[in-house]
This record gives C-alpha cells, structure tokens and sequence, in this order.
C-alpha cells in the first residue's frame, strides 16, 4: 500500500496541506513541536480511525476550529486506487468512508490500510503497565483478525458488567453473573489462542532484526503470560468468584494478560540501557510489520519513524536504515529535527526515492 497523496484541513496545528508523496521515504524536519508527529499522526488516523498520540477525538481538531478532515489516496500493490475521508466535528460521531461509500462501523476499517508506528511513546511498552503490552498485541491482531476485535468488545463488555455484579452490595444473581463470566470464557479463549500465535510469530523475527541492529550478541525474549494457561478460563473466572465479591472486580482473564520482555534472560525493565530498550523496541516494531504483511490481506504496511534516531548510536541508526531501505518495507515517513543530519543519513540509500518536507509551526513545505 501507498499513500500518494495526503490531504489535511484542521488537524491538530496542521491548518491545511496538500501533499504529493513519495512511494519511498518521506522526512519531515522541523524542531520540536512543529507539526512533524502530527502529520504522521493524521496518516495513523486514516488507517485506524483514531489518534495515536490522543484518545479524545475532539483534540484532534484545531484550536478555534469546528472541524477537521483528512483525505487519503492510495495505490495498492496491484495498482488500483483506494480513497479514503475522515472528517470530524467535536460532540459528533466521527465519520469515514472508503471509495465514497460510508462505513456503518469503524471496525470494518480496520486492516483495510496496515499501519505500523515507532515513535517515543513505545518507551511505555517497556516501562508500563501491563495494559500497555496487550493494546501493542490488539493493536496488531485487530488489523489482520476482523473477529478479533469483536471478540475483544465482546469480553470488555462482559468485564464490565460482571465487575458492576461483583461491587453490588446485596448479593448478586448467581445466574447473571455465570451468564456473563461464560461470555468472558468463551471469547477470552479465543483471544489467547490469538495472542499466544501472534507472539509465536513474532518472535524469530524480533530476534532477528535485533541482532540485526544491535549485533553485540545479547539475547531478547518475549514471553506471553495468561490465564488461560492455567485451564479452562470459565472455570478459572468461576473458581475466583468468592475473592472477587470481596475486591469487587475480576481478579482473572485475558484483561490481566502479559508480556514478559526479557534481555540475556532478564527484564530489560531493570537491564537495559537505553540504546538497548530503543534496538529492541524498534526491532518489536520491525517484526510487527512483517506479520501484517503475511497475515490479513497481505498488503504491506505503511511505516511511521516518528524520531527513532534519538538516544541511538550512529551504528545502530545506519543499521536500522539499512533495514528499511529493502523494498520488503515499502513506503516509510520518518521525522527528525536536524535536516543536515537526516539528509546524511539518507544520502547512502541510492535504492530508495525520497522526498524531504519542512515543517514549521504546521506549515508543511517541500
């Protein structure tokens, strides 16, 4: 997939731009606080009907505006053209469309463009709550699994209104309560079995684009931890009922799912230095990619380098830029503050075409 050209109107500080882009690389320099992340920003929304930065809709919109809209034509591998509108008015339901047709639902979006982004606030993947890691696995699986994300809304609903049962202070009905927790169950299972075959997946990959990037011969792992493991998850929520009532909410399930991020066999929580939790977030990322590539419709990605050259060495930047530079990773943006810096940095890449793009106070210029 290939974003060719990219319209904005209202988006975050981004008054209005019109661009033509590369099928390559595209770099956005400007100092910080400019506008670089929001343009990427803007392509994620295209892709995933949401912000990546925010979770509130309505700042998305310009200071002073009634609105926002963004437009994107694609180009997909077999060259037919795909078009896609957002637009947006504060207190309103958001509204999308693909080849001028409206979406009933948002989740039918998802996965029709694969998106897949790096950028600063990954550092939480590592530092974070649990949470963390399981929005980077359902981020993921829900742009290749349709079912997956109605899977996933189906048990957060059931989560809900079995911890409302569970805070009650008369005794809840048994009845409801085994209804909702057989919900929790059945779809929580099928989210495991997910889960468990993305991280298996994932694996080999993350390992290699590690050693890729940072060939010191440090050795990172990746375990899933659920409950699922324990046996059936309807009899595991069940048998946890009495210590439930006493908390109030759902000790067990899929909610409580981890990933345990390791270096040398260690949490690279308490391990890794800082160069080291950047090489391996960006070589979680690099494997991501390459799953949605070769699962859903398997149509290549587009990828977001929001600043990814910060607190890396200079080896380790050119290795990741020889990385991306294969075709295997089609179109790129990527962002950075020092446009002398950047442009030494792509000058090596003869294979790939690129443009560069001047961003100031939201004013986009080539």
């Amino acid at each position: 997939m290939r974003l060719k050209r990219l319209s904005i109107l209202n988006y975050k500080n981004i008054a209005q731009a019109e661009l033509n882009l590369s099928d390559g690389i595209n770099c956005l320099v400007g100092d910080n606080g400019e506008g670089k992340t929001n343009l990427l920003d803007a392509v994620y929304f295209l892709s995933m009907c949401k912000s990546a930065t925010t979770s509130q809709d309505s700042l998305t919109v310009r200071h002073g505006q009634q609105f926002m809209a963004l437009q994107g034509y694609y180009e997909r591998e077999d060259g037919s053209p795909e078009e896609v509108c957002c637009g947006l008015k504060p207190g309103q339901k958001k509204s999308f469309s693909r080849g001028k047709k409206a979406y009933k639902r948002l989740a039918d979006h998802i996965g029709v463009i694969p998106v897949v982004v790096v950028s600063p606030t990954d550092q939480s993947l590592i530092t974070g709550g649990s949470e963390e890691r399981r929005r980077f696995m359902d981020l993921v699986i829900s742009q290749c699994e349709p079912s997956y994300l109605d899977s996933l809304m189906s048990y957060n609903k059931a989560l809900m209104q079995r911890n409302a049962l569970l805070k009650m202070e008369e005794e809840p009905d048994t009845e409801l309560l085994s209804l909702w927790e057989d919900v929790m169950g059945r779809e929580g299972e099928l989210i495991f079995n997910k889960r468990e075959q993305y991280i298996d997946l994932l694996k080999p990959a993350f390992q290699r684009y590690y050693s890729a990037i940072s060939p010191e011969g440090e050795e990172v792992g990746l375990q899933y931890v659920s409950h699922c493991q324990r046996g059936p998850l309807t009899e595991v929520i069940r048998q946890s009922r009495p210590k439930d009532r006493i908390v109030g909410y759902s000790l067990h399930g899929i909610h409580k799912d981890e990933i345990e991020m390791t270096l040398d066999g260690y949490p690279i929580k308490r391990e890794g230095s800082q160069g080291q939790n950047k090489s391996f977030l960006v070589a979680l990322k690099l494997a991501q990619f390459d799953f949605l590539k070769q699962s859903g419709s398997r149509t290549t990605p587009i990828l977001l380098l929001d600043d990814i050259f910060d607190k890396l060495d200079a080896s380790r930047v050119a290795r990741i830029l020889r990385l991306v530079e294969e075709d295997h990773f089609g179109q790129i943006f990527i962002t950075d503050t020092n446009r002398d810096h950047l442009g030494s940095l792509l000058t090596p890449l003869v294979g790939k075409d690129y443009h560069l793009f001047h961003v100031k106070a939201g004013e986009i210029m080539p």
